[in-house]
């Protein structure tokens, strides 16, 4: 796979698989990663952290980890938290993620399932299963650079809108868990 760059001030950003990794420009080794298995180590990069926040900017937090999914949900859950016909979620390993600042109001909105949101501005921000422990999902809407993290399935595609038409070719999955075959 090769890294995408993206220049900034003295830095340059590489993107590969949704990973963000930096390189301070003038160091004397090449720019080119390179792969190994499914693990991609990259020469003189360093990775840095994806970040996002609510509308109002009172509640922010950054990932430093591989996002292990981005899917698009059509759960009625997911539909109501965000007033939307569906929303898109990258889901996050525990230990990869932390709230910047004062952390979100949670809401149990059933058993098993804790949805965060800014208590200031409303925002929805994450959500978490215990069908899907160890995992933080947040909403792609919600980070600072979205168009970097594509869907590549849908989940809950019974509960789909019947209005709602999409021609975007990606696989369906019955029940919100992506992490089943």
């Amino acid at each position: 796979m090769a890294a995408r760059p993206c220049s900034t001030r003295k830095r340059r950003w590489y993107f590969i698989d949704n990973v963000a990794f930096e390189r301070q420009l003038g160091a004397s080794h090449g720019d080119s990663p390179t792969t190994l298995g499914t693990t991609y180590w990259v020469s003189d990069l360093r990775r840095v952290c994806m970040r996002g926040h609510c509308l109002c900017g009172a509640i922010a937090f950054e990932v430093d980890g591989p996002a292990q999914a981005c899917v698009v949900c059509h759960c009625e859950s997911c539909r109501r938290q965000c007033s939307a016909p569906m929303t898109t979620y990258i889901g996050v390993l525990d230990g990869h993620w932390r709230w910047l600042g004062k952390p979100p109001k949670v809401f149990n909105s059933s058993p098993g399932v804790e949805r965060t949101f800014c208590d200031h501005c409303g925002s929805p921000l994450s959500f978490r299963s215990t069908n899907m422990s160890g995992v933080m999902h947040f909403f792609a809407a919600g980070m600072e650079e979205p168009e970097k993290f594509a869907p590549t399935l849908h989940v809950a595609f019974e509960e789909k809108l019947p209005w709602l038409k999409l021609a975007d070719g990606l696989p369906t999955r019955v029940g919100p868990n992506y992490t089943k075959n």
